[in-house]
């Protein structure tokens, strides 16, 4: 075997774990995943908002 079929056969293998990649990442299992970690950012600014409402609070008694 030569050069050109171990870059042949090395293309194809990155070829099919591309596809696997993509299948995995468009899977059902894996959206609610994805769609929690999205969300995680927004989580941080309700904490901070509760925070803030709650000092208000705290600074008119």
């Amino acid at each position: 075997m030569d050069y050109g079929t171990y870059r042949g056969i090395l293309t194809l293998v990155i070829l099919v774990l591309f596809i696997v990649i993509v299948a995995w990442a468009y899977s059902k299992r894996s959206k609610t995943r994805f769609k929690d970690a999205a969300n995680v950012i927004f989580e941080d600014e309700i904490k901070h908002n509760n925070t803030l409402s709650n000092e208000e609070k705290g600074s008119e008694k």
